[in-house]
Parts: structure tokens; sequence; C-alpha cells
């Protein structure tokens, strides 16, 4: 369940590129990038705890499997109707996120971390593999 957020909606105000839920899908993505990499929230942690830091590569392939896994065959439709068309999208989101305040990144970090990593088409290719249609 989502609940609407003021500063996601003043960022969406400053770049309507991007639909609300593109920044509420990327929040998801790099929850679930931390924990499939071993790097999820603890007690201990903080905002900007560089044990949770994503690089733009690592967020990506989270964006990917969750998009599949939420979104299945619609993945490329839900991301166009949000307008996400490349990867570089999701950096141009990220940074947005990290001017509002909302998100951190390391020196090293840049937006074009972000461009040309995969090519939707073939990365969002949702097939149906045997053990799931069981």
């Amino acid at each position: 369940m989502s609940f609407y957020d003021t500063k996601l909606a003043d960022v969406v105000g400053r770049d309507p590129r991007y639909a609300y839920e593109a920044y509420e899908f990327i929040d998801r993505a790099l929850q679930h990038t931390q924990k499939m990499l071993g790097r999820g929230r603890t007690l201990e942690s903080v905002a900007g705890d560089p044990r949770l830091h994503v690089s733009g590569r690592e967020l990506l392939q989270g964006v990917r499997e969750l998009a599949l896994a939420e979104f299945g065959l619609m993945a490329r439709t839900v991301f166009a109707m949000w307008g996400i068309h490349a990867t570089g999208d999701f950096g141009n989101i990220v940074f947005n996120l990290i001017d509002a305040g909302l998100m951190s990144k390391n020196d090293d970090d840049s937006v074009d971390d972000f461009r040309d990593v995969y090519d939707f088409e073939q990365a969002l290719d949702y097939r149906i593999q045997l053990d799931e249609a069981r």
C-alpha cells in the first residue's frame, strides 16, 4: 500500500517527465536491491550509511528483477506510461531524489552510471520458466 508523499510530489512538480509512481518504484527497487545484496537496513543503520550504498548498475539490476516480478509481461508498458524508456531515465529519477535530499550518493556516483546499462526490450523480456508454470 502506498501513501501520498508531498516531498515526492514536489520532485515530480520540478521534473514532470516521470510519473509519481516511478519515484515510488525506485524506492521499492532500492530496498529490494539492498536486500538482494545483503545490505538491508538494520536498527543500527542510518540514512547515508555507506554499508547500504548500491551502485547505479546494482540498482538497475534490482529494478529489472523487481519490475519482472511485479509487472511481468507489462513491465515495459508500465515504464513507458511512467515516462521511462531507457536505463538513463532511472538515473535522472535517482538524481532528482538526491537533489531533493530524499536519497544520498557517494562522491563517485554519477547520473552517467545509469546510461545504456541494458536494453529494455532484452532485459524486460519476461518468459515463464517451467518451474513457475507448475
